[in-house]
């Protein structure tokens, strides 16, 4: 099976972000599958219109990063009750200049993790909303994880079997569908 590439968008610009390393765990369990690299989006710009016709270099390396990937994984934490501002600057980067939405047509597979016990769910159900109204083509099913200290070693292995085999299942299903021929059709 030929190898594909997913971009990990995560949503958080924390050094030490719990969801960072959520993400580096997936890219190791999917690595099989898929090359993962993560997307730097803590260097982007607030979004401004003024900035479109010449777009800032982090703009321009992000959205040929996405414009490279094959599917893109999203992990993000729960600001509010809804997506971190970080990741909603990213998006609304991605989906501009008009004509240049670099999201649509995307299959894209959403998770995230926080230490209490509904996890990330409303900032996942936010997420997909936006994402949809950009065009995104997203993995169904739901991957809400709620974080432990010891669940995610220093080698980015998910330490809990039942855990692991959850989040290999999740990946593998991101896998699938970027593997299907019409979406090798589109490379």
């Amino acid at each position: 099976m030929a190898q594909f590439k997913v971009s990990i968008v995560v949503g958080s610009n924390r050094r030490d972000s719990i969801n960072k390393k959520l993400a580096q765990a997936l890219a190791k369990l999917g690595s099989a599958k898929f090359d993962a690299s993560l997307a730097q989006i803590d260097d982007l710009p607030m979004y401004n219109q003024d900035h479109e016709a010449d777009l800032p270099k982090p703009v321009a390396r992000f959205k040929a990063e996405l414009a490279a990937a094959n599917a893109i994984l999203f992990v993000t934490p729960e600001h509010s009750r809804s997506i971190p501002a970080v990741l909603k600057n990213a998006i609304d980067w991605g989906a501009r200049p008009w004509g240049q939405n670099s999201w649509t047509g995307k299959i894209a597979a959403v998770t995230g993790t926080s230490p209490g016990a509904i996890s990330t769910a409303l900032a996942q159900q936010h997420l997909r909303q936006i994402l949809g109204a950009q065009g995104v083509l997203l993995v169904a099913g739901e991957a809400y994880l709620q974080f432990k200290p010891e669940l995610i070693d220093d080698e980015n292995n998910v330490t809990d079997e039942g855990t692991r085999k959850f989040l290999q299942g999740f990946v593998d299903q991101l896998a699938a569908l970027v593997a299907r021929p019409a979406a090798k059709a589109a490379w």
